[in-house]
């Protein structure tokens, strides 16, 4: 069993979010996670099960392939619903890959981690037409990513939301690209904020946010929120 502490939000009763952050191509860190998950769902059963992933699955690491591949399956946590999030790198690799792409966008997501994205699906970085090896169906999964998941008094996002805006008012590029004001913003905002995108040494538990981007690409671990009624701990692979 793992520590809990109150959390800045809540959720409706019989009901526990599991909300991961950035995997950016380590599809073995992100297999372990589920694996723990899945073993704290088993030892404490609850009515409701809800699997988010908060984006960034692509670029950097070296399996991205293999972990689109693992959001494309079925629930990698049994009896749990799945929910996923899009981040500012599938954002990237979508407008890349677009045939009518120019070179300046298609050099920033290369510049980003890409490259290795293309290598894990057999694709040559360097060769234009090698990249027809990534599959038009895990395309067509990361273009239908939503951009945000409000639930009790959380919204789930990937990096942020504008703090001088309502919910219903953001901007989808502010929810998956911001960090300031964001993160800097020391007031209330309409939602307590679970989000990846910025890397930290360790879970962020403010009173209005909870950021889980532990920079697993860089070594540090693959972080997952764990959030029932007004409590909250962690989960790391």
């Amino acid at each position: 069993m793992f520590a809990e502490s109150l959390s800045p939000g809540w959720l409706p009763e019989g009901l526990r979010v599991y909300a991961v952050g950035d995997s950016h191509g380590c599809s073995d860190r992100l297999a372990e996670l589920h694996a723990r998950i899945a073993e704290d769902v088993e030892a404490r059963p609850i009515g409701r099960v809800l699997l988010v992933h908060l984006g960034d699955y692509v670029d950097r690491g070296p399996d991205s392939a293999g972990v689109v591949a693992m959001l494309r399956g079925p629930s990698p946590v049994p009896g749990a619903a799945v929910v996923n999030l899009v981040g500012n790198h599938e954002q990237m690799m979508i407008a890349a890959l677009d045939p009518r792409a120019e070179e300046e966008v298609i050099g920033f997501w290369l510049d980003n981690g890409g490259g290795a994205t293309l290598e894990s699906y057999g694709a040559d970085p360097r060769d234009l037409r090698s990249w027809e090896a990534v599959p038009e169906e895990d395309l067509r999964f990361l273009r239908g990513l939503r951009a945000s998941l409000p639930l009790g008094g959380y919204i789930f996002v990937h990096a942020g939301i504008r703090p001088d805006l309502p919910l219903d008012r953001q901007d989808p590029m502010d929810l998956a690209w911001i960090r300031e004001p964001f993160l800097s913003w020391p007031g209330r905002l309409p939602a307590v904020v679970v989000h990846g995108h910025t890397p930290a040494d360790g879970p962020e538990v403010l009173h209005h946010r909870i950021g889980i981007d532990t920079g697993a690409v860089f070594g540090g671990p693959l972080t997952c929120a764990v959030l029932e009624g007004d409590r909250v701990g962690f989960l790391f692979a």
